[in-house]
């Protein structure tokens, strides 16, 4: 069943939220998109609209955030984490100051918006900024969850939306959500499938598929990249011996290379990682970028067809 689009999940949040917490929201003439206008017509004395400066925007959040003030400071992934990055490292992440930085329509399934903005390298520039914190929900449930999590954060946290409508992967109203702590979704002994994203989903489906063939598939939603819950990965990587990382992001850098780190210094799995793969995004409808890219459940089923096998040739 479809769920609300995260973006449209992290606009709905925070405007509910502005009763609860005290933040401010800005946003970089793109509020409709990243829905933060739902926000500024709820609290215009809270509510900034810097038009089409994302730099600008994010050193004036953190001039708002040194006086003491939680912002919210929202943009597309690949003018947040791109253009603004200089600002962001220097202002933002240096000096540890409370800026939630949304950023909507990340990775390549963002459909014909093309390779100019679909943005597959914010996560690993953002994991490598000391003092943020990287979280990427992967429904409109878990989003409610990440944003309040995030606002309890004292510190500057990367938070990564996608455009299109998500598939539920939490029945509940309120998802449990720790920073830092996978949630597992299926438990399983052949393999495991850490995803963030739309990629939760379409592990929910590998793993049915691999049901079929009599394997059993942990599916774990590893929604915080930065800290990585190294305790939980290596749990699993006991556990199975095989491991699958999926995420729409550029196979470097991303949710694959934080797994592949810990796995590197306990070496008790075999590894195998799903994203894109080291070229820039194309124009084209959702499915057929899923497709082309190589992001579809049945490529995860076949990533873990391959981990197994390599973790035990005979199975």
């Amino acid at each position: 069943m479809m769920s609300l689009s995260t973006r449209e999940a992290y606009g709905i949040a925070i405007e509910s939220l502005g009763d609860k917490y005290d933040f401010w929201v800005m946003d970089a003439d793109l509020s409709k998109a990243t829905m933060t206008h739902l926000f500024g017509e709820k609290f215009p004395d809270r509510f900034v609209n810097m038009g089409i400066s994302e730099s600008d925007l994010m050193t004036t959040a953190a001039g708002i955030a040194s006086c003491g003030q939680m912002v919210f400071a929202s943009t597309f992934a690949i003018f947040a984490a791109g253009r603004a990055f200089e600002q962001i490292r220097n202002s933002i992440a240096y000096t540890g100051l409370n800026v939630k930085i949304a950023a909507t329509h990340g990775g390549v399934l963002i459909g014909e918006d093309g390779g100019s903005h679909q943005c597959i390298e914010d996560i690993s520039l953002m994991r490598t900024l000391p003092n943020m914190t990287v979280i990427a929900p992967c429904d409109e449930a878990s989003t409610f969850s990440a944003v309040e999590a995030a606002v309890k954060v004292s510190g500057p946290v990367y938070l990564r939306f996608g455009r299109f409508p998500a598939e539920n992967v939490y029945t509940e109203g309120h998802v449990p959500f720790v920073v830092g702590k996978g949630n597992v979704i299926e438990d399983g002994d052949d393999v495991v499938i850490f995803a963030i994203g739309d990629m939760v989903s379409n592990a929910i489906k590998a793993a049915g598929m691999l049901a079929a063939d009599g394997l059993s598939a942990a599916v774990i939603d590893m929604h915080t990249i930065k800290p990585i819950d190294k305790e939980l990965i290596l749990e699993y990587a006991f556990k199975t011996g095989a491991v699958v990382t999926a995420e729409d992001h550029n196979i470097i850098g991303g949710l694959g290379s934080a797994v592949a780190e810990v796995l590197a210094e306990n070496p008790h799995a075999v590894l195998r990682r799903l994203g894109v793969k080291d070229t820039f995004g194309r124009s084209g409808k959702r499915k057929d970028l899923e497709e082309y890219f190589g992001l579809t459940s049945k490529d995860i089923y076949e990533k873990c067809r391959d981990a197994i096998a390599s973790k035990n040739p005979n199975k």
